[in-house]
């Protein structure tokens, strides 16, 4: 009988892919994916830390899985606070870091032994391997790691220096997707834009041609597979003009994640932001100006240290003038090992809450500004789902989870992974009301 692992996934779509990974080995070892606690033999748990309250989700998860497993391995991001983690939960079997597949993995077969008679050149992982989003769209993570030193920050110290993958093996990973029906492929790392800079954009191979592992040859060599290409991640460096062209051709799609964080020079000097707010602004009109129809989203932090009344109407005013289709905010919380508890000037939290409600209500309106341009236009939107009051579907400014939907009223015979396109007929501060265009 086949050892069955429980799994539980926290944090960010890089953790996930990290998960994906590691189920992927399980399974060609020959693990049963256990769906409950109870009839696993193991039980794996993701962790996230980035702030306190990851922090506490994760430390919470792995109590349940105590509770009703009691054989608990921990990996993740959390892992490098092993301490910390067995001063609440000593009874943890193992733990280990962000990253380190094999060691988990070791960690599984040490307390679950992989059945002797499996063969993994006859199992039946499939050549994509073990994914975890819907069949038709799928994270594509191309670095680990980050070079940046961001106050606010920690992944530098759990995850390492920026390791870009060789292009070519990207590439193979991405082909392997979309043949087994993926649609839409969302580039992630932790810096996008620094992609190859520590391989000094060294040559790889695909399909037997030559490309470099860099962001604009990537982009380019992604474009080529029929499918959706969402960037996230983004920093708005000099070179990222390379790639609006491209998605002005169609050839990816005309998005981009861009972790402003501020518009404030004074608190980006202090958050250590490798992006100057003067030139972001110049930098987003010209490729606005290149491509359109581009959709730019980004999240920011009110009420960072030393952040004054004038730094938050900078911020405003910044939001007013660049006017991002899609804006998440969160007010600042300090970070376990983060340099910014050093800094002093810290903003009282009734004052962080009312700068976050006042950012909010500016950016609504903004929002719904943009989406009210696009009543009355026909768009083409990629479905993800299928119930009685017709499909869910989102658009090419919309990534999963994280941005807007698109309700397609008369979309009830529509199949989750298929690209249509509707004319949209309303709009509200977030989404899309269409039909089926004729």
């Amino acid at each position: 009988m086949r050892a069955k692992v429980g799994f539980v996934s926290l944090g960010c779509p890089k953790a996930l892919v990290d998960s994906e990974r590691i189920l992927t080995q399980l399974r060609t070892d020959g693990y049963e994916i256990s769906p409950d606690y109870d009839g696993a033999d193991v039980v794996v748990v993701n962790t996230c830390g980035f702030i306190d309250q990851a922090k506490a989700e994760s430390l919470e998860a792995i109590g349940e899985a105590l509770d009703a497993n009691g054989k608990v391995i921990v990996t993740g991001c959390m892992g490098v606070n092993e301490d910390e983690i067995r001063q609440l939960h000593p009874q943890v079997l193992a733990v280990t870091g962000p990253q380190q597949y094999e060691a988990v993995v070791g960690e599984v077969h040490r307390f679950a032994p992989p059945p002797e008679e499996h063969d993994p050149y006859t199992s039946l992982v499939p050549p994509q391997g073990i994914k975890l989003t819907p069949r038709h769209y799928a994270y594509l993570k191309i670095s680990e790691g980050c070079n940046h030193k961001c106050t606010f920050c920690i992944i530098p110290s759990m995850r390492g220096g920026l390791v870009s993958r060789p292009a070519g093996n990207v590439m193979g990973e991405a082909e392997r997707l979309v043949e087994a029906g993926v649609r839409e492929l969302l580039v992630i790392s932790q810096d996008t834009s620094a992609y190859g800079v520590d391989l000094k954009y060294r040559l790889d191979f695909w399909g037997g041609r030559p490309i470099r592992t860099r962001l604009k040859e990537l982009c380019e060599a992604l474009g080529e597979l029929g499918v959706w290409v969402r960037l996230h991640y983004v920093y708005p460096y000099p070179h990222v003009d390379e790639i609006i062209p491209m998605m002005a051709d169609g050839r990816i799609l005309p998005y981009l994640d861009v972790p402003f964080q501020h518009g404030s020079p004074g608190v980006l000097k202090r958050m250590k932001r490798p992006a100057a707010a003067e030139n972001t602004l110049e930098r987003i009109q010209r490729w606005r100006e290149i491509c359109p129809e581009l959709a730019i989203r980004s999240t920011f932090i009110v009420g960072f240290p030393g952040e004054t009344d004038s730094d938050f109407e900078v911020l405003l005013d910044f939001l007013q003038q660049a006017r991002l289709d899609r804006v998440g905010c969160f007010t600042y919380s300090p970070v376990e090992g983060a340099r910014a508890n050093e800094l002093d000037g810290a903003v009282p939290d009734e004052i962080k809450e009312e700068r976050w409600h006042r950012f909010m209500q500016t950016q609504a309106v903004i929002s719904r500004e943009r989406l009210q341009a696009r009543v009355g236009t026909n768009i083409e939107v990629l479905v993800d789902q299928v119930d009685m009051e017709g499909a869910v579907a989102r658009s090419q400014a919309d990534a999963p989870e994280i941005d807007g939907l698109v309700q397609v009223r008369d979309g009830h015979r529509l199949e989750p992974g298929s690209l249509v396109r509707v004319f949209v007929e309303g709009s509200d501060d977030y989404d899309l009301t269409a039909r089926l265009a004729d």
